[in-house]
């Protein structure tokens, strides 16, 4: 299990891993994503998706080796961010049995462009060649807000949905920041390209029904091209509903029916 953009393993995941390991006969491995939180990697907060999509394969590998777990009965879970990591892995790395994706990204650049007003983005594409030129020299990398509460100002996740999911989650020591380079990876991120490759493994996908920041209509768009065995959980609300609340427990349940009949039977 891992969390979604540049957010802690703190800000939400407990919930759900102690109501797997509470209901059902499995372990849960939670990690921070490199450069963030408890994961080393430099320079912090720099969020490059190849390398997380690395680093699951890697944490599959590290609890395959622990004792109590077994090793042929692999799930990955992901919200968001990471959401769309286990859409690539579950098809790349063969040793996945189960998938759920939560709340997805699955198109980084259709997601960009909803995000961000189209006369901003020749100010941003500006910002990432300076960025760049900046690194050459050896300067430290350019930052810029994960989220603002003026949903017009410059930020990755412009809206009010998002500067009040994360506020509200904030852990100790978590930074409002990410560097320029994470947003312009973002954009050329395109997680769902393979998931058609996920089957013969099982995929849940949770998609709320008034998105806006992975925006429904792409995830689900994404999710028709997914060859069975699939299943879709629908939710109203919005993107950090699911986390918590009468949503919460609306949605865990179904995850873990999922685990049961697709992974432990």
């Amino acid at each position: 299990m891992a969390h979604g953009f540049a957010a802690h393993k703190e800000m939400g995941l407990r919930p759900f891993a102690e109501y797997f390991t509470s209901n059902l006969r499995i372990a849960c491995l939670a990690y921070d994503n490199r450069c963030i939180g408890a994961s080393d990697g430099e320079p912090r907060r720099e969020i490059l998706p190849a390398l997380q999509i690395s680093d699951y394969s890697d944490a599959i590998t590290f609890a395959q080796s622990l004792p109590e777990v077994d090793a042929e009965k692999i799930a990955i879970w992901g919200s968001s961010f990471s959401g769309g990591h286990v859409l690539t892995v579950g098809a790349v790395d063969r040793r996945v049995k189960a998938v759920i994706s939560q709340v997805p990204l699955t198109s980084g650049w259709d997601t960009f462009h909803r995000l961000n007003r189209a006369d901003l983005v020749p100010g941003l594409n500006q910002l990432f060649a300076d960025d760049r030129q900046a690194r050459a020299r050896g300067e430290e990398p350019r930052r810029i807000p994960v989220v603002d509460k003026n949903p017009q100002a410059r930020s990755f996740l412009p809206s009010s949905d998002s500067y009040n999911g994360y506020i509200s989650a904030e852990p100790l020591g978590w930074k409002n920041d990410v560097t320029l380079k994470s947003l312009e990876a973002f954009r050329a991120y395109e997680p769902a390209a393979l998931i058609q490759h996920i089957a013969p493994a099982p995929l849940l996908m949770i998609v709320m029904d008034n998105d806006v920041v992975t925006p429904t209509d792409i995830a689900l768009e994404a999710f028709a091209r997914a060859r069975e065995p699939k299943q879709l959980h629908m939710l109203p609300g919005g993107h950090f509903d699911p986390y918590s609340g009468p949503l919460f427990t609306k949605n865990v349940p179904v995850q873990a029916k999922f685990l049961q009949d697709r992974l432990l039977e």
